[in-house]
C-alpha cells in the first residue's frame, strides 16, 4: 500500500531544495556572475567549480547534523556554545533584512525591464505577491510550489539566452580545469552568495517545520541538500554561459546593470523580457526565502514570534518594503553585508561541525569522517579567502 504521507513529503523535500536554490539566486546573484564572468572570462568557469564543491561541502554537513539534532541551527549553535546561536541568529536575521531591501528592488527593476513598471510601484505590488503567500491556509506547500516553479521558469528562460549567445562552450570547459586567472575575492563572493548568511539554513529549517528530520530522513535530506545546490549550480552555470558568450563575441556590459546588458546583446528586445521575467523570478523567490529563513532564526529568541511566525514573516516583508520606498535600495550596505554572509559560514558551519560530534546533541549517529573532513576544509578556507579580502579591503 502507497504510504499516504509520501507525496507530501515529496514535495517538501523537493520545496526545501528549490527554497535554498532560489534563495541565493537573487539579484546579487545575477549581478555577481555578470560581474566576474566580463573580468576572468572563460576562467571564471574555475571558480564556478569550486564554489561548487565548496556548496556541497558546506550543505551536506549543516543540513545532515540539523537533521539528526532535530532542531535549528541557532538552537544546535547555543548548544555549542551558550550564547553563540542568538549571536548567529542576529547576524542572520540582520542580513536577512539588508539583504531583503536590496531584493525587494530587484522585483521592481525586474516589472520595470519587463513592461515599463515604475520600480516602486512595482516593488510594492510584488511584496502583496510574496506577503499572499503566507496568508494561504497552507502557506508552507504555496511557499515550496512559488520556489519550484519559478525556479524552473528561470532555468529555461536563461537556457534560452544562452543558445542566443552562443558561447564558446569548448574554451570554458578547458578553462574550468586549467584557468589562465584564478582569483581567491571571485571564490569568496560566490561561495558566501550561494551558502552564505540565511541561504545555507533555508532548505535544512523548511525540513524541520516540514517534520522531515530524524537519522531515518537523512537519505531524503541528503538528495535534498544535493538538489538545492544542484538547481544553483546549474543556474550560475547557464547565466556564465550566456554572459561568456557576450563577452567573447565583442560586446562590452552596461556597468550600471551588467547581466540586463547581457540579455540584451543576446537576444535583443526579446532579451530585455527575459531579463525582466528572470529578474523578478530571482528576486521575489529571494523575498520569500530570506523572510521565511530569518524568522526561523528569530523564533528561538521570541515566543511571539515562534506562536505565530506566518504573521512575523509578513511584517518582514512589509519592513522591507517600506525601507526601500523610503530609503532606495543602500547599495554600501549590500555590499557589505555580501562580504559578512562568506564570513559567517566559517562560524556556521564550524558550530555545526562541534554539534556533529557531541552526543550530547546527535546521540549515538556517527558524522561520516570525509564529511567533516570536508567541512574543515571549507571552512577553514573560507575564513582564510574572508580574512585576505578583508586584509585587502583595508590597504
Amino acid at each position: 500500500m502507497t504510504d499516504p504521507r509520501r507525496g507530501a513529503i515529496t514535495t517538501a523535500t523537493l520545496g526545501a531544495a528549490f527554497l535554498m536554490a532560489t534563495s541565493a539566486i537573487g539579484p546579487g546573484f545575477l549581478t555577481q556572475t555578470a560581474v566576474f564572468t566580463a573580468q576572468l572570462g572563460a576562467s571564471f568557469g574555475f571558480a564556478i567549480l569550486v564554489s561548487i564543491l565548496f556548496d556541497l561541502g558546506a550543505q551536506l554537513n549543516i543540513w545532515r547534523v540539523l537533521a539528526v539534532a532535530e532542531r535549528r541551527a541557532q538552537d544546535v549553535a547555543n548548544e555549542v556554545l551558550p550564547g553563540l546561536g542568538h549571536g548567529l541568529a542576529a547576524l542572520v536575521a540582520l542580513g536577512g533584512l539588508a539583504f531583503n531591501v536590496g531584493n525587494i528592488a530587484g522585483t521592481g527593476l525586474g516589472l520595470n525591464a519587463l513592461a515599463g513598471v515604475d520600480v516602486r510601484i512595482g516593488a510594492a505590488a510584488s511584496a502583496a505577491v510574496a506577503i499572499g503567500l503566507f496568508l494561504a491556509r497552507e502557506a508552507g506547500r504555496a511557499m515550496d510550489r512559488f520556489a519550484q516553479a519559478l525556479g524552473l521558469v528561470m532555468i529555461a528562460l536563461t537556457l534560452y539566452v544562452v543558445v542566443s549567445a552562443r558561447p564558446p562552450v569548448a574554451e570554458a570547459l578547458l578553462r574550468t580545469v586549467a584557468p589562465l586567472e584564478i582569483d581567491a575575492l571571485s571564490i569568496l563572493t560566490i561561495v558566501g552568495g550561494t551558502v552564505g548568511g540565511y541561504i545555507t539554513f533555508a532548505g535544512a529549517h523548511r525540513l524541520i517545520d516540514a517534520g522531515i528530520r530524524g537519522r531515518h530522513s537523512l537519505a531524503q535530506v541528503t538528495r535534498s541538500a544535493t538538489l538545492g545546490i544542484g538547481v544553483a549550480s546549474l543556474m550560475r552555470i547557464l547565466l556564465f554561459l550566456a554572459t561568456l558568450g557576450v563577452v567573447a563575441h565583442g560586446a562590452t556590459l552596461d556597468p550600471a546593470n551588467p547581466p540586463a546588458s547581457a540579455f540584451r546583446h543576446a537576444a535583443g528586445d526579446l532579451g530585455q523580457r527575459v531579463f525582466g521575467i528572470v529578474m523578478w523570478a530571482a528576486a521575489i523567490t529571494s523575498v520569500v526565502g530570506s523572510a521565511y529563513t530569518s524568522v526561523s532564526f528569530l523564533r528561538s529568541v521570541s515566543s511571539r514570534i515562534d506562536r505565530a511566525p506566518g504573521r512575523a514573516i509578513i511584517a518582514f516583508i512589509a519592513l522591507s518594503t517600506v525601507i526601500f520606498l523610503l530609503v532606495g535600495r543602500p547599495v554600501a550596505v549590500l555590499i557589505l553585508v555580501g562580504a559578512i554572509n562568506g564570513l559567517i559560514l566559517p562560524i556556521s558551519l564550524g558550530a555545526m561541525l562541534v554539534a556533529a560530534h557531541r552526543t550530547g546533541i546527535v546521540g549515538d549517529y556517527r558524522h561520516p569522517r570525509w564529511l567533516t573532513a570536508a567541512g574543515v576544509f571549507v571552512a577553514g578556507t573560507m575564513a582564510l579567502l574572508g580574512a585576505r579580502a578583508m586584509l585587502t579591503v583595508a590597504l
